[in-house]
């Protein structure tokens, strides 16, 4: 089945078939597409519908989009899903995550190689025994962009939830015993940051057979500041970004080959 709205657009997203590249990087907030627009070539305004905007231009000669996704997987789902129908084949999520490794500073990059379903919508898409797991190669080239840039960063596992609050407050909530009780066990176990998309990512890009992977910038940890460690909030996404968009550079190069 595909989505069309009456103009032939998917309908959420607002995107027709060719109108954008393979590749997609693909942030949250709707307002950082125009940002990350500005590092292609020849940009172009596609659509804006809901929590999607879409730009495409060009890196390396080679057509590449740009999509925002909303908060959260159900959002980032359907985007993924129609943007899919459109012929893209590859994607990276570039967002925002807290910190959670006492390791991991505000300021960092973690990409992830795999990400904690603590959310629902990757459970209407597998089994719970599914693991949501980034691309192996596309991990491998963020990590290497980063490298190369020569920003500070992290390759672990993230912990993705739905509640943003029942991260900042989980012991005000009536389920508090449990949301405490597994936040020490993503501890215990080496979790490097909290976020929201990524383990539906992973889980959606398994079923419709697509590249994905994940490059988060760390604007806060709360468990440095619960150790009274240095924590300063940091806002700035462009080491994310640049990560990313170096390693689109060499994803084309290598799938040219």
């Amino acid at each position: 089945m595909i989505n069309y709205s009456e103009d032939k657009t998917m309908y959420h997203i607002g995107v027709a078939p060719g109108q954008v590249g393979r590749y997609v990087l693909l942030p949250g907030d709707p307002k950082r597409c125009k940002k990350i627009a500005a590092y292609f070539d020849d940009p172009v305004f596609v659509a804006d519908n809901r929590e999607y905007v879409t730009y495409t231009g060009k890196i390396d000669g080679v057509p590449v989009s740009v999509t925002s996704t909303g908060i959260g997987g159900p959002s980032a789902s359907i985007a993924m899903e129609e943007l899919k129908m459109c012929g893209a084949d590859t994607f990276i999520r570039i967002g925002t995550a807290g910190g959670m490794d006492l390791d991991v500073q505000a300021g960092d990059v973690v990409i992830a190689n795999a990400a904690i379903r603590m959310e629902g919508t990757s459970k209407e898409y597998a089994p719970i025994e599914w693991p949501a797991a980034a691309d192996f190669e596309i991990t491998s080239v963020l990590n290497q962009a980063a490298e190369k840039l020569g920003f500070r960063h992290h390759v672990g596992v993230v912990e993705c939830k739905d509640a943003f609050y029942g991260q900042h407050k989980p012991e005000d909530l009536p389920v508090s015993y449990e949301l405490l009780n597994k936040w020490q066990s993503w501890l215990r176990l080496g979790c490097k940051a909290s976020e929201m998309e990524s383990a539906a990512l992973f889980t959606v890009g398994a079923y419709l057979k697509v590249r994905v992977g994940s490059v988060l910038f760390i604007m806060s940890n709360q468990e440095r500041v619960k150790q009274g460690l240095s924590n300063e909030i940091e806002h700035d996404t462009d080491k994310a970004i640049k990560t990313a968009i170096e390693a689109i550079k060499l994803l084309i190069k290598q799938d040219a080959k």
